[in-house]
């Protein structure tokens, strides 16, 4: 089975929440979390210049190409169960993806001002958990 990196903000509280939320989807275990400050994500991201990738998540495809922001819903929702409606919505607007994305990004710690620390435990815990996998 191939195993996705997905490369995040290990600094955003929501951000975290939001990739074990994902985790926790991925019942097949088929995504791998990679923090951004990572060495690793030096290597899988080479030649993206830092400000690109602290903006957005990015999904590494097997073949080694990257998908960040709103441009990654389609290839992330085809590998989680009963997600392929979504990525099939995404990959049909793929503007609203991006625009949606961005919002949200822009509007994070927005988002992550009110998650309670017990969530950002639990998230660690899940990405730590899937780590050690």
């Amino acid at each position: 089975m191939t195993v996705y990196p997905i490369l995040y903000d290990p600094d955003c509280g929501f951000c975290r929440v939001c990739i074990a939320a994902l985790l926790r989807w991925d019942r097949q275990r088929r995504l791998r979390p990679v923090s951004l400050t990572s060495p690793e994500a030096d290597t899988l991201l080479a030649g993206m210049p830092e400000h690109e990738r602290m903006e957005s998540w990015h999904l590494v495809l097997p073949h080694g190409s990257v998908r960040s922001a709103g441009d990654a819903f389609p290839e992330l929702f085809r590998l989680l169960p009963a997600g392929t409606p979504l990525a099939r919505l995404a990959a049909g607007f793929p503007g609203a993806s991006k625009r949606g994305y961005r919002w949200v990004a822009d509007h994070r710690a927005a988002f992550g001002k009110p998650l309670p620390e017990s969530a950002k435990r639990w998230a660690d815990r899940v990405i730590s958990e899937s780590r050690a996998d």
